[in-house]
């Protein structure tokens, strides 16, 4: 059963003297040090003037490169709870982030709104936190994400205005990186791209739900799940889901229920492993006659490649294909440009 949505609570923008403590939610921080980019991590939050701390299980370390539940959901509760932290962000993805929902402190979380923001496994916390407390969060940047030394931008551009802005614009970018660049930061390679696909022309404002796609579907079912109706479906996947994974993904979750009142579809770039081809995906979303009244969009900078826009997960996005795609996110409708 989907979620009735609640008045939506915008977090306090984040400044220059703020401070962001990192967590652990899914995979540890001593996963991630394996290969140490720190240092570039460092360098770029003090460039926007924020402090870094960190949970304090973050490098806890178990056979699934996590930690215990009772150690993430610690550190998770501490960083709501302290009135010193502005924002939180998670180190990095992982698979079991889903283990923390049902203990989760729903009154905690919505009593101190603040950033929370990550992406991939990430995404149950985010749209099960904006479903049950009606708190705007985020799906973007990792504090990993930050350590690439090269090519970054215009991540951290889309981060920050997330996290500091009410609105903003998206620029698409004309290039995109789909490599290990943790572990080789001096051979990168960069691929040229023919930008928004566009395969149901039209326009649509609605609230933004989403992320990554697979991970979303761990919602389905229950009171942790947002209300899809009205909303504009921003999903992406990684390079392990292929066509026929990303095809039965999307047919399950369009067939939840009001899912035939979503305003409109945008689809982040596939990674190259996947190989989903843009006819392949025309195939797919052909099967879903519904798909054919809302505008639909799909190669956008953000998901498993990078560059990566942040989503705001229940603010608003408005999407516009007459000319190009036009793509604008506010955390209230009257604000979008």
């Amino acid at each position: 059963m989907s979620n009735i949505p609640k008045p939506p609570m915008i977090p306090r923008r984040l400044d220059s003297g703020c401070t962001v403590r990192a967590i652990a939610p899914s995979c540890s921080r001593a996963y991630v040090m394996h290969h140490d980019n720190t240092h570039w991590i460092n360098e770029r939050f003090t460039a926007m003037g924020l402090r870094l701390q960190y949970g304090e299980h973050v490098d806890e370390l178990d056979d699934f490169d996590s930690s215990p539940i009772a150690s993430r959901l610690a550190d998770l509760h501490a960083a709501f709870a302290d009135p010193e932290v502005d924002g939180i962000i998670s180190v990095i993805g992982g698979f079991n982030a889903n283990e923390l929902l049902p203990y989760l402190d729903w009154d905690l979380i919505a009593a101190n709104p603040k950033v929370f923001c990550g992406y991939s496994d990430f995404t149950v916390l985010a749209n099960a936190i904006y479903a049950r407390t009606g708190l705007i969060t985020y799906v973007g940047a990792h504090w990993s994400s930050f350590g690439m030394r090269d090519h970054f931008e215009p991540t951290g551009q889309w981060f920050r205005q997330a996290t500091h802005e009410m609105s903003w614009s998206i620029e698409h970018g004309t290039e995109f990186t789909d490599d290990l660049w943790f572990m080789d930061q001096e051979h990168r390679i960069i691929h040229g791209t023919d930008g928004p696909w566009i395969m149901n022309p039209g326009q649509a404002t609605g609230r933004v739900i989403g992320g990554n796609l697979g991970t979303l579907r761990l919602l389905q079912g229950g009171d942790m799940m947002p209300e899809l109706a009205g909303s504009l479906l921003f999903l992406e996947d990684d390079g392990a889901a292929d066509a026929d994974e990303f095809a039965r993904s999307l047919a399950s979750l369009l067939q939840m229920p009001r899912a035939e009142k979503i305003r409109g579809l945008a689809i982040g770039r596939f990674q190259l492993e996947s190989k989903i081809t843009r006819s392949l995906l025309e195939q797919v979303l052909a099967k879903h006659p519904r798909l054919s009244s809302v505008p639909v969009v799909a190669n956008l900078d953000f998901g498993h490649t990078s560059p990566m826009f942040t989503l705001p997960i229940g603010g608003w996005a408005a999407l516009d294909t007459a000319n190009g795609v036009r793509l604008d996110f506010a955390h209230t409708p009257e604000q979008l440009r």
